[in-house]
């Protein structure tokens, strides 16, 4: 599976993707404790969805575009920073914009390319770090913070089969060394079996207080196609329970095209 962000930006998984980022980040600064964010797999920070990649694909026609009218109350934070922001953001464009003076953001990029153009949107921007550095690695590296608040987002591209099992141990790695903060991992959904077991050894893992979203615009039984996506959330801010499922409702409304299996759903994985 290939899921390098420039040719899938603004498609219905990035949408569901950024929407749940935005209210993450919006909760952990309901209190005035500075945070650290980490994100694992920045990519270039921002696309242009009329030409290259994008718009060569095309996949954000039916994302970001049947957004941007009239959004719901539960998406209008997020469609509104995408207007804001200019063309369409990425992860650390989102977090960047959304930092308080005291906040700091970390990205890393492995593709040299894209560091190298996530070095120049950041370039004087003193909150932000880029590192041209490998996602796992950073995990061990990184962590812990000097701030004790904050959010790791791992957004891995899927490009191999293992992904699935890296992400796990990222997981088991990081979270120990950063007990503290919310840990956010996405995740796609093709057919079940992959992200079942994926589920199944976080709920094995040992690690405590972890729910799910996901975001499936069809029944994931078809292998070769992305039918669905999912967040796996550590240490969930208050309420996302509550707070989070009309943002995902509203998705499908606007995104979904009433095929038969469908759906949009939070779910506890773990206690705490």
């Amino acid at each position: 599976m290939n899921y390098r962000h420039a040719f899938h930006a603004g498609n219905f998984a990035d949408c569901m993707k950024h929407a749940t980022l935005v209210w993450l980040l919006r909760a952990l600064m309901r209190k005035p404790a500075p945070l650290f964010v980490l994100d694992t797999h920045a990519g270039v920070g921002r696309y242009d969805l009329d030409n290259g990649p994008a718009a060569r694909t095309g996949e954000w026609q039916n994302g970001i575009a049947k957004l941007l009218d009239d959004p719901p109350p539960p998406l209008a934070d997020y469609v509104g920073l995408v207007r804001s922001l200019g063309l369409y953001p990425g992860s650390p464009t989102i977090i960047g914009g959304l930092l308080r003076p005291d906040d700091r953001l970390a990205c890393c990029e492995l593709q040299s390319d894209d560091a190298a153009a996530l070095r120049r949107l950041f370039a004087h921007n003193r909150q932000v770090a880029v590192h041209h550095r490998d996602a796992w690695e950073s995990l061990g590296a990184l962590l812990p913070p000097r701030h004790r608040r904050g959010l790791v987002l791992i957004d891995p591209p899927f490009e191999d089969p293992q992904e699935f099992a890296e992400l796990a141990d990222g997981l088991a790695l990081g979270q120990p060394r950063f007990s503290t903060g919310v840990f956010a991992a996405w995740y796609p959904i093709k057919h079940r079996a992959p992200s079942r077991q994926f589920l199944t050894e976080l709920r094995e893992s040992g690690i405590r207080d972890i729910v799910t979203a996901e975001f499936c615009l069809r029944e994931p039984v078809d292998p070769a196609r992305l039918n669905g996506c999912g967040m796996l959330v550590i240490n969930p801010p208050h309420r996302f329970e509550e707070e989070v499922p009309p943002i995902l409702a509203s998705l499908l409304d606007r995104l979904g095209s009433r095929e038969a299996g469908e759906s949009a759903t939070v779910r506890r994985l773990v206690d705490e």
